[in-house]
């Protein structure tokens, strides 16, 4: 990755991590999951409520500290998923866990790659296995989150 992309890939970072989109809890009704998070690797934390109707991500809202890349993440996060259905965020979702599987290298499906739209942003933290949890903390919370509203089978199902 040439140093010019490094460096705008940081600046989309830094910028979800100084105006993160979402953040504020306060959503209620039959249709939210709530989940809190944390990485006891770093002490990264996120609390994130979604708002789920007939199968639709209506809206997403968090809270938490930690670094840049962590609350960047959440950040991005809400950008893909919301107005999306299930399998579109499930396919979103696996395509993120794919990048940072990548070890820095991106994704070889430039479609794939394309349809994260920041979150491409996070190929450089695949680089760092230490950081890779924090990018992913935020979907850990979504996935759990929408376990909770009755939408995703339990981890024991």
């Amino acid at each position: 990755m040439s140093s010019s992309m490094e460096q705008l890939y940081q600046q989309v970072i830094l910028d979800h991590a100084k105006f993160p989109h979402g953040r504020g809890l306060g959503l209620a009704g039959e249709h939210v999951g709530e989940s809190h998070q944390v990485n006891p690797t770093c002490g990264d934390e996120v609390t994130l409520q979604v708002d789920l109707e007939d199968g639709v991500v209506r809206d997403v809202r968090w809270e938490g500290q930690g670094c840049s890349i962590s609350q960047a993440s959440v950040s991005v996060l809400v950008d893909l998923v919301v107005g999306n259905d299930l399998a579109t965020v499930d396919q979103l979702g696996g395509t993120f866990r794919e990048l940072m599987s990548a070890r820095g290298n991106g994704l070889d499906d430039e479609a794939a790659e394309d349809s994260l739209g920041d979150a491409t942003a996070f190929t450089g933290v695949a680089k760092y296995p230490a950081r890779i949890k924090c990018a992913l903390l935020g979907w850990s919370a979504l996935t759990d989150a929408l376990i909770k509203t009755g939408a995703r089978p339990t981890e024991d199902s």
